[in-house]
């Protein structure tokens, strides 16, 4: 075996060319990438001038080290974007070759079939045990570079991010490419946040996506427990199908959503609409998952800009119709389905599914509560209703 070795590390050049033709004509990313091409070759030289000289001079497999131009190869392969499945695939395949031509040349130099099976055995083994520790090595770069790379690739994400979001002047073009996100005419941006496991948001962002029919999406994580994401919408969602899909994948999450937006200005409008969208969410409270879209609770967010005004609004508007009681809060509804536009009498009684007799005792009994009657200052009544019946006890007594 050692005499073999001698005589391959003489024609080393004509064997790493040699498998290097094998591995190009079985392995499309050689082929049509000169440079991995190039590192390709530097790669079978080294590990074949490797295994030969390990051979000649007795160096048992475990100490093997992968050689730098290998290491290099799977760095430029992590940067090209190929899995590693691929990155490794070169050693499945050069392995293939080698073993093909050693055992061939192996056959013709040892006559003795013992002395055969044995040196057989011997290079199988040998060879095995390098290909094992370099494509462990090899991965461990590839995931490092990859890692690397993914981690400038976020920090290039965000900062961009935050230059569209505060207004800066950013080239579109350049900003679209940077990001991995086109300014189109139907992105939503939406909020995800939580306090269990990190994971959850991630396939939170995943559900939103699929609800949207969207193919991509740009992740940009605000701090541990939150996820800020846009992407462009094909359809509507279906809110229900998509809570339940959330309830299914990530039932620890809130989930704020904006509306679909256009350009530059619209990625910036639907954000700033999906993070008020999250204020009211967590002013209401209430089981996760939650999904809040900003056009359910726009006017709320609008009304409750200044929370203290709006405490103060809902006493003067209300009266005692504002006291945080069962009894209080009945009437305090029923109230609003009467005043409430396309409401009444009838449709209240319809709605709580109690005669209408009952509805227009509560009706009086909140007039009483509140020191006059539902025809003065009908609009600002309403607003102090819908306050109240959505944000509870954050503004009332």
């Amino acid at each position: 075996m050692r005499r073999l070795a001698g005589e391959w590390a003489r024609g080393l050049d004509d064997v790493a060319r040699e498998m290097h033709a094998f591995l190009t004509a079985r392995i499309p990313q050689v082929s049509g990438d000169p440079e991995i091409s190039d590192l390709t070759l530097a790669s079978c030289a080294s590990n074949v001038e490797a295994i030969l000289s390990m051979i000649r001079h007795g160096i048992p497999g475990s100490a093997t080290e992968a050689p730098i131009a290998a290491l290099e190869h799977a760095r430029r392969m992590a940067a090209r974007g190929h899995g590693i499945d691929a990155t490794l695939r070169f050693y499945r395949v050069g392995h293939a070759y080698f073993w093909e031509r050693w055992s061939a040349e192996l056959v013709g130099a040892i006559d003795d079939r013992e002395r055969l099976v044995t040196a057989m055995r011997e290079t199988a083994a040998f060879v095995f045990h390098y290909i094992d520790e370099v494509s462990g090595q090899v991965s461990t770069e590839y995931l490092a570079e990859r890692e690397r790379r993914q981690r400038r690739a976020a920090v290039v994400r965000a900062d961009l991010v935050r230059a569209v979001l505060a207004g800066e002047t950013v080239d579109r073009p350049g900003a679209e490419q940077g990001l991995g996100h086109q300014f189109g005419p139907r992105q939503v941006a939406f909020l995800c946040w939580s306090d269990g496991d990190p994971a959850q948001l991630e396939r939170a962002a995943g559900a939103v996506a699929r609800a949207h029919g969207a193919s991509r999406t740009l992740m940009v994580p605000e701090g541990p427990h939150a996820l800020a994401g846009w992407l462009n919408a094909v359809g509507p969602a279906d809110p229900a199908a998509l809570l339940e899909r959330l309830r299914e994948v990530a039932p620890e999450v809130g989930l704020a959503l904006g509306d679909p937006g256009a350009g530059i200005d619209g990625f910036r409008a639907s954000h700033d609409q999906a993070r008020r969208a999250r204020r009211v969410a967590e002013l209401i409270g209430g089981p996760s998952p939650a999904l809040t879209a900003y056009r359910d609770v726009a006017l709320i967010d609008l009304l409750s800009r200044d929370l203290d005004a709006a405490r103060g609004f809902v006493r003067a508007e209300l009266g005692e119709l504002a006291a945080d009681d069962p009894a209080t809060r009945r009437d305090r509804r029923t109230l609003l389905a009467v005043v409430a536009p396309n409401g009444g009498p009838g449709v209240a009684a319809h709605e709580l599914e109690v005669h209408r007799n009952t509805v227009l005792q509560r009706v009086r009994r909140a007039e009483a509560l509140r020191g006059r009657s539902i025809q003065e200052r009908p609009t600002e009544l309403l607003a102090a209703l819908v306050l109240a019946d959505a944000l509870d006890r954050t503004v009332l007594d």
